[in-house]
This record gives structure tokens, sequence and C-alpha cells, in this order.
């Protein structure tokens, strides 16, 4: 058998093979690109939905915030140094009263903050830019619309290589709270019916003033005042009218005690004034006088004139604590009831053995 080698095949026949051989090779590289382009394609199909689902979350955490963010009342504000551009977000426009969106300039901005919370702010502004750091503050703002709202300012200083490029932050509109903690704070210390001081603010106050009048060996006085006649009138009238009867009360003392340091209702009809240092016991006496002609006017009820009076007892400050001082005016007004009612009295030594054990206990 003889040999068969490739160098002797014919042309033609090796020209066909190297044909099929290209074509092989051909057909190889368009499945193999195929594959290719398929798995490219699928790649960027998974990416695509990859990319929708975290644009969907993004959108559901945007509407998440922008709802959380107008139920709270907190927008975010933004501003470039040192051009002062200012950005904010939808609800910061609202807290303002002003249209979303509308150009906004810092210098006129500023303009809707109270006289003191705009010195705070360009205080604690200027000091943070400075120190490269931060504040918070509670702001009083008057609105484009006239209204009166309070809001809580944060702020943060952003810097680039030490330079502070922007300060950005939260506003949150806080009126509803301050004016809650405001009431809760008036019923702490304010008597709701009458608005004058309440008990416990009389208490506070009386010792505070007994404390500064002995460093500094001053004169003054308490004054204790009972209604005279007021049982008879809520008796036989109602609550109604005793009630309507002791704020006429209140609107007599604050008008006759408008130089006092304080003025209080601490019981039902039982009320106390301290006076400063500029009354001595004379200045005392004719105060107490007034306060007794005061409350001694007939009060008008539907047509109805109804007649109370008031008896008035006075201790002069001296070096003692504020129980003691309480505890002889106390006295003291044991023994202008005890004269006959409707007068005044002014605390002596021998007023406490006639006053005895029928004399009112300590107010502290």
């Amino acid at each position: 058998m003889s040999d068969i080698r490739p160098h002797s095949l014919p042309a033609a026949k090796t020209r066909r093979l190297s044909d099929l051989a290209a074509d092989v090779m051909s057909l190889i590289k368009r499945r193999r690109d195929g594959a290719t382009v398929a798995r490219m394609r699928a790649e960027l199909e998974a990416k695509e939905s990859v990319i929708r689902e975290q644009t969907a979350a993004l959108a559901h955490s945007r509407k998440i915030f922008d709802r959380s963010s107008a139920a709270a009342r907190i927008g975010v504000w933004e501003c470039s140094l040192p051009d002062e551009t200012l950005q904010w977000t939808d609800v910061v426009y609202d807290i303002f009263d002003l249209p979303r969106g509308s150009p906004l300039d810092r210098s006129q901005i500023v303009r809707y903050y109270s006289e003191d919370s705009v010195k705070e702010l360009h205080m604690r502004r200027s000091k943070a830019i400075e120190e490269r750091s931060g504040f918070s503050m509670d702001a009083e703002i008057i609105t484009a619309k006239g209204i009166r709202r309070w809001m809580r300012l944060t702020a943060t200083v952003e810097c680039e290589e030490d330079v502070p490029v922007r300060i950005f932050g939260m506003k949150q509109d806080i009126t509803e709270q301050k004016i809650l903690l405001d009431r809760t704070r008036y019923m702490a210390d304010f008597d709701l019916m009458t608005g004058l001081a309440n008990r416990s603010q009389f208490q506070s106050k009386l010792s505070m003033l007994c404390e500064s009048h002995a460093e500094r060996n001053r004169s003054g006085a308490l004054l204790l005042v009972d209604l005279d006649g007021f049982k008879k009138v809520n008796d036989t009238l109602g609550h109604a009218v005793g009630d309507e009867c002791l704020k006429e009360i209140a609107n007599r003392l604050k008008e006759v005690c408008r130089d006092a340091e304080v003025v209080a209702r601490i019981g039902g009809d039982e009320f106390a004034v301290f006076l400063g240092s500029h009354f001595d016991r004379g200045a005392t006496a004719n105060f107490a006088r007034e306060i007794v002609e005061a409350l001694s006017k007939p009060i008008d009820h539907c047509g109805q004139s109804l007649k109370l009076g008031a008896s008035v007892g006075v201790a002069l400050v001296d070096a003692c604590t504020p129980s003691e001082l309480f505890k002889k005016a106390d006295i003291a007004l044991y023994a202008a009831k005890a004269a006959g009612r409707n007068t005044f009295q002014i605390f002596e030594s021998s007023h406490a053995g006639a006053a005895g054990k029928n004399a009112l206990s300590p107010l502290i």
C-alpha cells in the first residue's frame, strides 16, 4: 500500500478542507459571540432589574420621608458659603408661609425672625462657622402671612480642606409644643381663674424675696388678704357667682397692687401681697388701707349689688424666716377680723398672745 501524504493531495481538495475549517471556526466564533451576547444581555437585564428595584425603593423611601417630614413639620435647609445661597425642602417653605420653590434671599429671610431670635441666630451661626462646628436653637418668626411661629433650628458646618463651604440642617415647627409647654408652666405658677400667682409660686418668691431683703437689710412687708362675706355669696348665689366675684376682686387687687413684687391667690378667698423695700411702715399702712377700700366697693352682678369686704394682716420684713413672716401676717389678719373685719392690722408682739391657737397655720 503506497503512502498518502498531505502534500500529495490535489490543490482543489486542499482548498475545500481549508474552507471547511474556516467555516467551522466561524461557526464556533458566532456561537461563542452569541453566547457572550446572551450572557451580557442577561447581565444587563439583571442590572436593570436591580436599578429598577433600587429606584422604586428610593422613591418609596422619599415618599415616606416626605410624609413623615410633613407630619412632623420638619424640613431640610442648606446655605452655601460664602455666597449665602439658600436651598429648602417644601416643609421649610410651609413653615415660613412662602410659595414652594420660590426664590430665596437670605437677607430677606432673616427679617422674618423676631429681634431677639435674629440676634441669637447671628451669634450662634458666626461662632459655628468660626469653630467649624454646629448649633441648635429655638427661634421665633413672624411668617409671610403674619402668623407667629416657633421653630427648632439645627445646623452643621461642612468644610473642605478646613474651609467652611456650606452650613445645613433642619427646621421644625414647634409652635404647638411651645404653646403646650408655656401653658403647662403657666398652670404650674398661676391661678387659672384669676391670673394671679398661685400658692406654689408665692411660696417660692416669698423665700427668694425674704432672703434678698435680709442680705441687703431692706424693708418690705407681707400682706395677707381674706375676704369678708364671700362664703355667704357662695352659699346663697352659687359657686358660679362666687367665681365671678373672685375674678373681680383679683382685678381690683391687680390695679391697686401694681407696685407690689408679688400678688397671689393662696386659697379659696385668700390672697397675699409682697411689697418691696420702697414701702416703709407708713406707706405700707396706706397701701393696706387702699386694698380694704377697693375690695369693699359693691360688685355689680346682673343688676344686683353684692357687698363684700376684706380683712388685711400686715407683717413688716425683719430678720425672720419666710415661715415666721407669714405667721406674723396671719396673726395680724386674725387681729383685723377680731377688730370688726373690713380693716387692717400691722403685726405687733401683743397680737401673738391675743391670737393664741385661733391663728391660722403658716403657709410655708
